[in-house]
């Protein structure tokens, strides 16, 4: 086994595709697909399943990935600093509900970044697909909530992808809604305030059921709801309507600007916000990063950090 198979291998599962692959490494596929099938009969696993539609990772492939990742990290921190050798770019991806504190921790990241070449991904998604980005290692951090609706069937969801489950902070559900909406006067809102009004919710797809849902909160007999695929489009309806949608409470000013304002709902329930990544894996310096710079957004805030849902 060598290093130059690990970064083979590591290659062909950032770019999803043999052929992708062996154009970014310059070298040709058959070359490539020689390596990798001789690095995974030396180990005796199959890092990659090949079918007609592709490639994909194999759960022992995952697993290997992971030490594959951390030790060409190791190797790359002392190649630079004993030789002075160039490393290759940083590689930092993280899937998401849609938080708008969220992408400001990743701005944040990028301000105090020094790293000199990197790659970063910030993709934000449907619940099922976080879980899955992170299972397969295609993003280091999945950022998402859980409650006592969902928690058993999101745990059995970490537990078979051998994920685990750290949370942040909780916190009730609050309305998210423009200034000047009709509601926004009120300090606690109910069920009966929200019925003439449209609610926003995020689509999620194939896998759509109420264990997935973003808003945190499913109303049995709301006659006008809206589905969105993205926070832009969100936010645009919220500023522009008197529609209205669920989440956190968090709001980063920076980002949404002063035209929207969240309050609480009434409601029993409290939702746990926290992050996964795979077992197997050791944060990489950037995550590490960048779950610093969530604790510091969360500990200057009123959230609950001491009863966490597990």
């Amino acid at each position: 086994m060598t290093l130059q198979q690990l970064r083979y291998a590591i290659e062909i599962a950032n770019s999803g595709s043999m052929n992708e692959a062996a154009k970014k490494l310059f070298v040709s596929q058959p070359s490539l697909s020689n390596a990798i099938k001789e690095l995974e009969g030396e180990l005796g696993i199959t890092i990659f399943e090949r079918t007609n539609r592709g490639i994909s990772i194999s759960v022992e492939g995952m697993e290997f990935l992971g030490y594959a990742r951390q030790i060409i990290e190791q190797t790359e921190l002392m190649e630079n600093r004993y030789t002075g050798k160039k490393r290759s770019p940083v590689y930092f991806s993280i899937s998401t509900q849609h938080y708008a504190f969220v992408v400001d921790a990743f701005v944040n990241l990028m301000k105090h970044n020094d790293v000199s070449e990197y790659n970063f991904s910030l993709r934000e998604t449907q619940t099922y697909e976080i879980i899955e980005d992170v299972r397969t290692l295609r993003s280091d951090l999945g950022i998402l909530y859980i409650n006592e609706s969902n928690y058993k069937h999101m745990n059995k969801l970490f537990s078979d992808g051998n994920l685990k489950f750290t949370p942040l902070f909780n916190t009730d559900p609050h309305l998210y809604v423009r200034t000047g909406h009709p509601l926004a006067h009120k300090e606690v809102i109910t069920q009966n305030d929200i019925v003439p009004f449209p609610y926003i919710t995020f689509e999620q797809g194939e896998n759509n059921s109420l264990h997935f849902s973003e808003e945190m909160l499913s109303f049995s007999q709301i006659e006008k709801n809206i589905k969105v695929n993205d926070r832009a489009t969100l936010t645009n309806l919220l500023m522009g309507t008197d529609c209205y949608t669920v989440g956190t409470g968090i709001l980063a000013s920076d980002l949404n600007g002063d035209g929207l304002k969240t309050i609480p709902f009434e409601s029993n329930e409290v939702f746990t916000v926290g992050w996964i990544a795979h077992k197997d894996r050791r944060p990489s310096v950037m995550a590490s990063k960048y779950i610093e710079i969530l604790n510091d957004l969360v500990s200057g805030s009123y959230f609950d950090l001491n009863h966490f849902l597990l």
